[in-house]
């Protein structure tokens, strides 16, 4: 049974910085995307940064190229967002998604395993 569990949100002011945590179960033989999304209040669930289990190259939306960071050690089976620059527009529940597949999507509804979330909350 996959089990990931968030951790590191928080309320910063504009500019700041924040490192969320992902503590994840996941077999280690098996091949996995692994992302971080978020969801603000009545806006659909969106990805933030995925990568893949194997090949380990990143994907970043758009709106947080050059400012958030995604990454894992491997070793404590944990997936981090760094973020940095935080923007009013970043305020959200991020959850972290883990899924066995071969081809990393985008779209949350592929992901089969979800933490519970951490809210983010950065004040203008």
């Amino acid at each position: 049974q996959v089990q990931l569990q968030e951790s590191g949100g928080g309320s910063v002011q504009t500019g700041g910085s924040l490192r969320l945590s992902c503590a994840a179960s996941l077999d280690p033989y098996s091949t996995y995307c692994v992302g971080w999304f978020r969801q603000a209040p009545g806006k659909e669930r969106e990805v933030v940064a995925r990568l893949h289990s194997r090949d380990g190259r990143p994907y970043y939306a758009d709106s947080v190229k050059g400012r958030f960071t995604i990454s894992r050690d491997n070793a404590e089976n944990t997936l981090y967002l760094q973020m940095n620059s935080l923007k009013p527009e970043d305020t959200a529940m991020y959850y972290c998604a883990a899924s066995p597949m071969s081809i990393c999507p985008h779209s949350a509804v592929d992901y089969e395993y979800w933490g519970q979330g951490t809210q983010v909350t950065v004040s203008s």
